[in-house]
């Protein structure tokens, strides 16, 4: 039903516990392939995505162009857009099943779903970025990749797709969506906090939304990838 695509670059710190997350959904049925598209990782990350019986495909560094790549190689109904280093709640199954069967059953149209934001970090901080991302969900209906995104094929192919862009494919390809066709489910991805950690959450934070700024100013996803580091 879902194919799993993951990007990844020297992924092997995070990726075991992204994928121990969907091994549950797989041996019910509703996780039917995952795929890693690797950007040249020379750490054991095609190791551990190989021994966990994962499809891994190869191409250039670029989360664009990786994931387009993905979801090219995809069989299923159903994509779902994963970060390496993010991992979804437990429970996300049993949500991502009930807003499936409600479309398929014509409950309601075609939409997308995404994921409560949160970070593998205690404090104030992070507990602030938290619930900056989730207004700018409510205000703009605007998730970034490490919230996930799960998306009929059918509807992903209408938009467009992903871009081969190297940054900002994710705010590219929801812009696409209506209001009415992004939904938040209620489970969470806790992403890795490192970058957070490593660089300050202010200075983060600030370099993040200046890379939104500049791309709405459409400077190129080259040169927005050097400056996101």
């Amino acid at each position: 039903m879902i194919s799993v695509v993951i990007p990844s670059f020297n992924a092997e710190a995070h990726l075991v516990p992204t994928l121990n997350a969907l091994i549950p959904a797989a041996i019910e049925g509703l996780v039917t392939e995952a795929i890693l598209v690797d950007g040249g990782s020379t750490d054991g990350t095609t190791d551990i995505a190989d021994a966990a019986g994962m499809e891994i495909l190869r191409t250039e560094r670029g989360r664009g162009i990786q994931l387009k790549k993905g979801a090219e190689a995809a069989k299923s109904d159903w994509l779902l857009f994963l970060h390496a280093d993010t991992v979804l709640d437990a429970d996300w199954i049993d949500h991502a099943a009930q807003f499936i069967g409600r479309i398929q059953r014509g409950e309601r149209p075609p939409a997308a779903a995404t994921f409560r934001f949160k970070l593998d970090d205690d404090g104030l901080r992070p507990w602030a970025l938290e619930r900056w991302v989730a207004l700018r969900f409510m205000l703009f209906r605007l998730p970034y990749g490490d919230q996930g995104l799960l998306i009929p094929r059918k509807l992903y192919e209408e938009i467009g797709g992903f871009q081969p862009m190297e940054l900002m494919e994710d705010v590219d390809l929801v812009r696409k969506l209506k209001r009415s066709q992004l939904v938040m489910l209620n489970t969470i991805a806790v992403t890795s906090a490192e970058r957070y950690r490593r660089e300050g959450y202010l200075a983060r934070g600030l370099r993040n939304l200046s890379c939104l700024a500049l791309y709405f100013f459409r400077l190129p996803s080259r040169m927005l990838a050097r400056l996101y580091g």
